[in-house]
């Protein structure tokens, strides 16, 4: 089979960063979907993989497919089936004809979307539901909070487009960061309540907006940027929760009188460590489906490239490095 194999601590644009090889279609595991890979979505993780890695990798960890054999401990799945999911970065990624994962983080696709649509979902939704409802504690039901809000900071990103919509399902007041005419657009169409302007002090965006505090905020970016900032938005007794890596150390005693709770969200964290509830990705990922097919949720993909190819898929991680991109990007086989 044909993949795409990434240079670990490349730059995008350096030689040889990414080449096509042939490898043999890989052996199932006892859990696992052998899965014809049909679309991939391209997110921040595979940009700081590449750089960070050692050796080289098989890189992609979005995919919309057909199952076309399974393990012998395999239930509820079937050759033919579509699937989609975010598989794993312990094993090799989906830039490839065919890819494993493991049944347990799959989910049937939504019904109702083309597979670069479904294709853009998986990663940034499960971020999002395990940031939003499982660290957050907001319960993950129709206008469940109404009266409570939450800010949302880089709502036109991957993660932050999906956020925006399932907060506003969960009967959230959301405020989102954007900060150029078409992201703030995208994010009022998302479902945003107020845009506040992350290129200026969002505590001062917060306070013109006509309020002086949030019950939580979900940081996809920039947190050393926004620190105290959002030491200022929280309330009392508030929650935070981040998906980015800071590069300097920060003071957390920023929050200490307020008795602020952190939190960390890593979607990867269940099928790194086999967790006894790595299946809950699956499941969420179903609900997930069923929100999109019912127009509940609707597809971030913005960007789609045609071919498994070397060029595409360089210029999918160069896109994504210029912190520009809003929505995914998606690659169609």
């Amino acid at each position: 089979m044909k993949a795409i194999v990434a240079k670990g601590g490349s730059e995008a644009q350096d030689a040889g960063a990414f080449i096509m090889i042939e490898q043999p279609i890989p052996e199932l595991g006892a859990q696992d979907l052998l899965v014809r890979v049909v679309a991939v979505g391209m997110n921040p993780v595979d940009t700081k993989f590449r750089k960070r890695m050692e050796g080289d990798k098989v890189l992609g960890w979005d995919a919309f497919g057909i199952v076309e054999k399974i393990g012998e401990g395999v239930k509820g799945f079937k050759a033919g089936d579509k699937v989609f999911y975010a598989g794993d970065i312990t094993r090799p990624g989906s830039n490839s004809e065919y890819h494993l994962v493991d049944q347990r983080i799959v989910a049937f696709a939504p019904e109702s979307l083309s597979p670069e649509d479904a294709a853009a979902m998986p990663l940034t939704s499960i971020t999002a539901w395990e940031g939003l409802f499982e660290r957050l504690g907001f319960v993950p039901e129709a206008n469940a909070h109404s009266g409570k809000s939450i800010l949302i900071i880089g709502g036109a990103g991957g993660v932050g487009s999906v956020a925006i919509q399932l907060a506003r399902w969960a009967g959230l007041k959301v405020f989102a960061t954007a900060s150029r005419p078409e992201t703030i657009d995208w994010c009022k169409n998302l479902g945003a309540d107020i845009i506040l302007n992350h290129r200026k002090n969002l505590y001062e965006e917060l306070k013109a907006a006509g309020t002086d505090s949030v019950d939580a905020i979900f940081c996809t970016t920039q947190m050393e940027k926004h620190w105290q900032a959002m030491a200022e938005c929280i309330s009392p007794q508030g929650h935070i929760v981040f998906i980015d890596d800071p590069v300097e150390s920060l003071d957390i005693t920023l929050f200490k009188l307020k008795s602020v709770t952190l939190s960390w969200e890593f979607m990867y964290t269940r099928s790194m460590f086999e967790t006894d509830d790595m299946s809950e990705q699956g499941k969420l990922l179903s609900t997930v489906a069923r929100l999109l097919d019912e127009g509940t949720l609707v597809t971030t993909r913005q960007k789609t490239l045609t071919g498994l190819s070397p060029e595409n898929i360089l210029a999918m991680h160069v896109k994504q490095e210029s912190g520009t991109m809003m929505g995914k990007q998606v690659l169609i086989f």
